[in-house]
């Protein structure tokens, strides 16, 4: 991973269209997935201190990108204080228009890229891999429903605003239970509420996962006070719980609701503005844990690093690795350059690198890890 931009917002910033707060700092980055660099923004809070924390995915909408994404959802005030980190990946764009290839018949593979990319933010951040999540808008939705099905040994839960799924994959059935939430208004002119040729009826969508979490076929129903009149819409969330290992569907309906993100600056008409579903996000992700529903998640994830051992720290001529066999190495510098190609070794001759810090790249086959060096 390369570290190319580092922007430091601990004031109040004017996005272009509206003011938000937040204390963290943005990390813009890319990573090499599929043998193509991939570009993310990563927030980290202020109050990440290197404990383990959950890791969010927030995903653009249709001829959107990470940047803006990050500014309409406006999480970051909700990570600063719920204390987790969460990453705005950017989608590719074949024919001018940056998107999510879910299931529409390109040759991007973004769920490689989102696995990639969780796998690239271990590395640097101790991420709870139980606690990995996924939200979006419109095309960033229905990429969260493409990675529930296509990626349930990462995912632990997704929610999609203004999302639905594609007609041509709504029969996929993960092979467990995958809690899922919705947000989306009747008045939707881009992915109708009532669904057309190419995406399900929302109502489909959610009784789809109801049925298949072995939910409560009656929902809670609960009113969401009308506190915005002008607003032209009224939302009515519905609740459908007692699925198997406590996984749940979450329904807002937003009557007269346009494909808009609830409770953030109005830029489309009829966004309503009675519930944030940035909160309500966050509130339905934090109830779930990925090994509620697959046993032993993580059990290895530290097993490479906990084994290895380099020596010596800081280094002159040769860098030893210890405590593995049948590894691959590579040494890339700061800006991510890979200044000694891979070898399969346990021994690296480093004489010939610039005095400074370094990275070494230790990678089994099934795992890899990092580990900072010194050169003098």
């Amino acid at each position: 991973m390369r570290l190319k931009k580092l922007i430091i917002t601990s004031l109040f910033l004017m996005t272009g269209f509206f003011y938000f707060a937040q204390s963290g700092v943005t990390i813009v980055d890319s990573i090499k997935s599929n043998n193509i660099m991939r570009k993310f923004r990563l927030y980290v809070p202020n109050s990440y201190t290197g404990q383990a924390v959950p890791l969010i995915l927030n995903l653009h909408g249709y001829t959107s990108n990470s940047t803006q994404q990050k500014q309409y959802s406006n999480f970051m005030p909700i990570a600063d204080t719920a204390k987790f980190l969460m990453v705005f990946p950017d989608g590719k764009a074949p024919a001018g228009n940056q998107y999510w290839n879910a299931g529409f018949g390109g040759t991007e593979n973004d769920v490689l890229f989102m696995s990639d990319l969780i796998d690239s933010l271990k590395l640097f951040y101790n991420i709870d891999l139980n606690s990995v999540y996924s939200c979006g808008m419109s095309n960033g939705g229905i990429m969260s429903y493409y990675l529930a099905c296509n990626l349930p040994n990462r995912i632990a839960a997704i929610a999609s605003v203004t999302g639905s799924m594609l007609n041509s994959w709504f029969s996929c059935a993960p092979i467990r239970p995958f809690p899922v939430m919705e947000i989306h208004g009747t008045a939707d002119g881009t992915v109708p509420y009532n669904g057309d040729a190419t995406f399900a009826h929302i109502d489909s969508v959610v009784k789809k996962w109801r049925i298949h979490n072995n939910c409560n076929t009656a929902p809670i129903t609960f009113s969401i006070p009308n506190i915005n009149t002008s607003d032209n819409s009224t939302a009515v969330n519905y609740k459908y719980i007692g699925g198997t290992n406590g996984a749940s569907v979450e329904l807002f309906k937003v009557t007269g609701g346009s494909h808009s993100w609830p409770g953030s600056f109005p830029v489309i008409a009829n966004t309503n503005e009675d519930f944030n579903a940035s909160v309500e996000i966050w509130r339905f992700f934090r109830q779930y844990k990925l090994n509620q529903f697959i046993p032993n998640v993580g059990v290895h994830e530290n097993s490479l690093k906990n084994t290895i051992k380099i020596y010596p720290n800081p280094v002159t001529e040769k860098l030893f690795v210890d405590g593995v066999s049948e590894i691959k190495l590579k040494v890339t510098d700061l800006l991510g350059k890979i200044v000694i190609a891979e070898s399969i070794t346990n021994t690296i001759d480093v004489s010939t690198l610039t005095n400074g810090i370094y990275f070494l790249n230790i990678n089994n086959g099934t795992e890899q890890n990092v580990v900072k060096f010194i050169k003098n």
